[in-house]
């Protein structure tokens, strides 16, 4: 029978939990759910009511053969002995209401892992993101994402033995890898699907759920509150922002389009991320200053309205907090705009974005070419504009940010 892709989303982290939990593997969790599904697929429409009921007992009984054989059929014979049930109920233990996908990242995100493996297993397994996906976020091979992604499946297995959704304590400890790899699927959502097809299939979509879910965890935590109002922000300011097929700049944004219950939701959380930040006069976190930056956005009537001094005053914020390439991109348009509106010299801001093309990686080296060429056209050289927009046409995949620099190349 088809399976409708909002239904698969849905029921992959329920699945994968209860067979981790079954199997006390991540790992063979996430095999056995995919083996699961692929028959569910095999089957007669009409024949399966409850989709991850049946894929866990569908599941479970694969590993049981597998088990039997492997000839241990006399270790695990108690839990054969169970009604098939159990497994479904397994995930969730007395006063555990953690939201499946959740869960699965916190087991990501172990501190066995190195940082790097953590992010590639979270956005592969959790996430659902592909492997040159997740390799364009990090900046890195596609060889070496799927490369991380085997090691840290295998360190997993060999460091903790079998699957266990951590406690309190862990979870705290492990929270700020949880939000990183929930604002990668954010944010290779906002790139890769300006517009997307498939309401069902948008990875914005799913790590707004996801930042929610964290945000029912942790009411009070000013970074979790910032990545909320960062998605929710983000996801209002979308309409408008493609005509025809083709993205728009900033200043030709249809603003009178966006979602006003999100945009008045996203602010409420920017306010409280920046309020609650811990101890009073303390520098916010890197989410809470994304949330105040996409504030500042959301709040002006248009872009020549913007607050663009304060914008800058974010960005030094946020590149002490996170100095990552893509900051760095984002502070220099911003100090580029001023530029341009003050009459100031553009020289040593395009300085810095040639040097981020040429030793960026590709996101930063692709973002910080839009900037350039954004930058001359907007000064009247309108030849390096076009020669800059035809050179990227060579690395954006097809879209609207493609036929955008399609439209300005000729």
């Amino acid at each position: 029978m088809p399976i409708e892709p909002a239904a698969f989303r849905t029921a992959w982290p329920q699945v994968v939990r209860s067979l981790a939990v079954a199997t006390r593997s991540l790992d063979s969790g996430e095999e056995y759910a995919a083996e699961a599904f692929a028959r569910a697929a095999a089957q007669p429409d009409g024949t399966i009511d409850d989709l991850v009921g049946w894929c866990v007992r569908v599941g479970r009984r694969a590993w049981l053969d597998t088990v039997r054989h492997q000839a241990v059929l006399a270790r695990i014979q108690s839990q054969i002995a169970r009604a098939e049930v159990d497994a479904v109920d397994a995930p969730t233990a007395p006063g555990d209401d953690l939201d499946d996908r959740v869960a699965l990242l916190f087991v990501a995100c172990d501190d066995a892992l190195a940082p790097g493996a953590q992010l590639v297993l979270a956005m592969r397994v959790v996430c659902g993101l592909t492997i040159r996906q997740i390799a364009g976020h990090l900046g890195i091979a596609e060889a070496t994402a799927a490369a991380r992604l085997t090691r840290a499946k295998s360190a997993l297995a060999r460091t903790r033995g079998e699957f266990v959704v951590p406690d309190g304590p862990a979870r705290a400890a492990r929270l700020p890898v949880v939000l990183a790899c929930v604002a990668g699927l954010f944010t290779v959502g906002q790139r890769d699907a300006l517009q997307p097809a498939d309401a069902t299939q948008d990875p914005a979509r799913d790590a707004l759920t996801l930042a929610e879910a964290l945000v029912a965890q942790y009411p009070d935590e000013p970074e979790v509150l910032g990545l909320r109002s960062v998605c929710r922000l983000g996801l209002a300011r979308r309409p408008g922002r493609v005509r025809d097929g083709v993205a728009l700049t900033l200043d030709e944004v249809d603003r009178s389009a966006w979602d006003q219950r999100l945009l008045s939701a996203g602010l409420a959380d920017a306010t409280a991320a920046i309020g609650r930040t811990r101890p009073p006069g303390h520098l916010p976190g890197r989410f809470a200053l994304e949330a105040a930056i996409s504030g500042v956005h959301a709040a002006a009537r248009d872009a020549a309205d913007t607050d663009w001094p304060r914008l800058a005053e974010l960005y030094d914020a946020l590149l002490q907090a996170w100095p990552s390439p893509a900051a760095r991109v984002a502070h220099l348009v911003v100090l580029g705009r001023l530029a341009v509106r003050d009459g100031g010299d553009l020289g040593p801001v395009e300085r810095d974005l040639d040097e981020l093309v040429a030793d960026g990686p590709p996101y930063a080296a692709r973002d910080a070419s839009l900037a350039l060429a954004d930058l001359a056209r907007r000064t009247g050289r309108t030849e390096e504009a076009a020669g800059r927009y035809r050179e990227l046409l060579d690395v954006l995949p097809a879209g609207p940010l493609r036929e955008f620099c399609r439209r300005h190349s000729g």
